[in-house]
């Protein structure tokens, strides 16, 4: 078998977060290699917002862009695998892939993103990213002044309400059951002339993913051009299988320096922030490559 040199890096997930973090290591002089099983959480979204530069691009093209722009770099590369676990230790783990390769590395960043939970809705899967939404600051702007549902029932429906209301005061909630509110709240949201429907969601209609509304449990409609939602998700399965602390939210936690409860082991972009944004994404990319390299310039100085 041949023998690999390690590297400086191995970055599982080669989306915004990955692909910022890979340019960073890159510009260092580190050696690195990008896994990415080519599954992005956004690859249904038509148009991505609130990035500049890029406002209105498709997720699709300014990841082909940066693709080309990372792997310019001679000490970068990418493959596409999925990677199934991660074991050793600080400055000796080994990351192991569906196809049985293996590939040593000093560090390693999770910038594997999150598995959306879809609820049993017909209609929900094949609208998420293009009618039913998760940002509002990514995709609010596109459906202002509109009929908006949020679909939710929680203890913070009343505040991502109060956020949404911003957009368009024309807004229906819908608790899918009986809603967890206040008398307060519910005081508030019909002072608004916000109508709250405690009936259950039995189908979004949409065609090619843009809805036109939502049937509810006794096969009323409810005439809506776009549904925020905020879907439960999970962390992928090699996220799993390491273990690194989870916080309440389930999202990966991690110090300022973006290293997870696990020495050596990184994290950066969705798994670790519900601040779900491109430009949020590359923004902790970039900080998680440049504390990488730092560590990588300790190692070689003291070597």
């Amino acid at each position: 078998m041949q023998t690999i040199q390690p590297y400086d890096a191995v970055i599982v997930g080669g989306s915004f977060a990955g692909l910022s973090a890979a340019m960073s290591l890159g510009r260092a002089l580190c050696r690195v290699l990008i896994i990415d099983a080519g599954e992005p959480c956004n690859r249904q979204t038509p148009h991505s917002h609130n990035f500049i530069t890029h406002d209105g691009d498709t997720p699709a093209a300014i990841a082909a862009q940066a693709r080309a722009q990372v792997l310019a770099y001679p000490t970068v590369s990418l493959m596409e695998g999925i990677v199934i676990s991660i074991t050793g230790s600080e400055g000796a783990f080994v990351i192991s892939t569906a196809d049985g390769d293996e590939y040593p590395a000093s560090r390693v960043l999770l910038a594997t993103g999150v598995k959306d939970v879809m609820p049993p809705i017909p209609g929900i899967a094949e609208c998420w990213g293009i009618s039913v939404l998760h940002c509002p600051y990514c995709h609010g702007y596109e459906v202002r002044n509109t009929a908006l549902g949020i679909m939710l029932n929680s203890p913070e429906l009343l505040e991502y309400t109060k956020m949404i209301y911003n957009w368009s005061p024309n807004l229906k909630l819908l608790t899918n059951g009986p809603a967890t509110l206040t008398e307060e709240e519910r005081e508030q949201l019909q002072r608004k002339g916000i109508e709250i429907i405690e009936q259950p969601v039995a189908e979004v209609l949409h065609e090619r993913g843009q809805m036109r509304a939502v049937v509810l449990g006794d096969g009323s409609q409810v005439a809506l051009n776009a549904l925020f939602a905020r879907l439960p998700n999970v962390q992928p399965p090699v996220v799993q299988q390491l273990a690194p602390a989870l916080n309440a939210q389930g999202l990966i936690e991690v110090g300022m320096d973006l290293q997870t409860s696990i020495p050596g082991i990184y994290a950066a972009g969705d798994s670790t922030t519900q601040m779900r944004s491109v430009s949020a994404a590359v923004a902790a990319g970039t900080m998680a490559g440049a504390v990488i390299s730092r560590t990588v310039f300790a190692r070689k100085w003291n070597a």
